[in-house]
């Protein structure tokens, strides 16, 4: 009797744990619907409760890194990131994103380490060639830079960032014509791409092309209205061409959207925004 007693309790035990294994799936998949939606701090909270029920549940913790990472959360995010790395240390994607929060703390050299890890793991993964060739760009080591988007684009031809990334850096170099192609290449593949249009914005103001630097920022900003970089380009343009009645249009839009400069410079010259 003890016996088939122990094996009961045993199935039991057995059972509730494949219902708290099942309840943390289920508020693991609603939090991802919650960071598709944007629903940062709801998605945190049902990460938290499956980490709560499953304490080694590795996605739980990367995706719950994710969404402090897009709230700019960066050290929470790293936090996150460790623990999914320590119960799963062979998901390419969780140091990729560890490498991410890193960069965005200014941290190239050890977000570079990430993605080296991530691609060791993942050797045709596009994404963390992006992310490393753009750790590399911000270290200014242009060659590089290009090399990883030349392979991330090699693994994908459609993906926009690595154009995107490739022209910038090539703009930062003087080759403005490459620089055209990839920007060019970037919204014909996402036309609805703010950034894309805007660099083309910087690139032909930089070749003196002007009629053309406004046609793609007006884009940039007809696509985002709140593309604070746009509106900084546009102005200066609009100074290029002695129209300041527009730069400071500009600028009144950029300090109404928080830029700090604009609105000390507005205040300097007694113009409220």
């Amino acid at each position: 009797m003890t016996d088939d007693i122990d094996d009961i309790s045993q199935a039991s035990v057995g059972k509730v744990v494949e219902f708290k294994l099942k309840d943390a799936a289920a508020y693991y998949n609603r939090g991802i619907a919650y960071i598709q939606f944007g629903n940062y701090d709801q998605a945190i909270g049902d990460f938290d409760k499956a980490i709560e029920i499953d304490r080694e549940f590795a996605e739980a913790y990367n995706n719950r890194g994710i969404a402090y990472n897009d709230l700019g959360n960066y050290n929470q995010a790293i936090e996150n990131f460790d623990k999914a790395i320590k119960f799963d240390s062979k998901d390419a994607a969780e140091y990729n994103n560890r490498g991410v929060a890193y960069a965005n703390l200014g941290n190239y050299k050890q977000a570079i380490d990430d993605y080296d890890k991530a691609i060791e793991l993942q050797s045709e993964y596009a994404k963390a060639y992006t992310n490393r060739g753009h750790a590399y760009y911000h270290l200014g080591n242009f060659n590089r830079a290009i090399a990883d988007f030349d392979r991330a684009i090699e693994l994908d031809s459609q993906y926009v960032n690595a154009y995107n990334n490739r022209g910038a850096v090539y703009g930062k170099l003087n080759n403005f014509n490459q620089a055209i192609v990839d920007f060019d290449k970037a919204v014909e593949l996402d036309p609805q791409n703010a950034q894309a249009y805007c660099h083309l914005g910087i690139i032909y103001a930089s070749v003196g092309n002007y009629d053309h630097a406004m046609e793609n920022f007006d884009k940039a900003i007809r696509l985002d209205p709140k593309y604070a970089k746009a509106y900084f380009h546009r102005g200066w343009t609009y100074v290029k061409l002695r129209n300041l009645p527009q730069a400071f249009n500009d600028i009144k839009i950029l300090a109404q959207l928080g830029d700090k400069s604009a609105q000390k410079f507005l205040s300097k010259k007694g113009i409220d925004w």
